[in-house]
């Protein structure tokens, strides 16, 4: 994955435009077709006491997970990024997807320390995602916290 051409891509398009929705439509489709083996891309938003299920790329998934379950729930309790090179051998994992072998889950944060969501995304391959793709994705994390409007 070419790391800045995502990010140019991704400023690109929240350029303009502050409106979360369709800012987090577009952007789950540029992971989508920019990253290569993956099987699904997409947001979950902090509601409540859960991270519920927003735009995304993929097959259908699963709606609610609850706060601290499976890696996205981890990843929003921890405020840390999470790879998983075997989900199988992830304690507690969520199988949305019975196809998924390997995940990466950055958690969207907002200056005050609060999760606002998770990115999520899955693969078919084991050991899909290194910390290199970590990187990127978590500038990726704060353009989204800064250029759409959470409210």
């Amino acid at each position: 994955m070419d790391g800045k051409l995502l990010l140019r891509q991704a400023e690109a398009l929240l350029e303009n435009e502050r409106n979360l929705i369709p800012n987090l439509a577009n952007l789950s489709a540029l992971i989508w077709e920019r990253m290569d083996r993956l099987n699904w891309a997409g947001f979950y938003l902090t509601h409540g006491e859960e991270l519920l299920l927003g735009p995304f790329q993929g097959k259908p998934a699963c709606i609610h997970i609850p706060w601290r379950k499976g890696v996205c729930g981890t990843a929003a309790a921890k405020k840390e990024t999470v790879i998983v090179p075997d989900v199988h051998e992830f304690p507690g994992h969520i199988a949305c997807d019975s196809a998924s072998r390997s995940e990466i889950v950055v958690p969207l944060v907002n200056r005050n320390g609060e999760v606002l969501g998770v990115l999520d995304i899955d693969s078919p391959f084991p050991a899909r995602f290194s910390e290199e793709d970590a990187e990127v994705l978590e500038k990726l994390a704060q353009l989204i916290v800064t250029g759409c409007d959470w409210e």
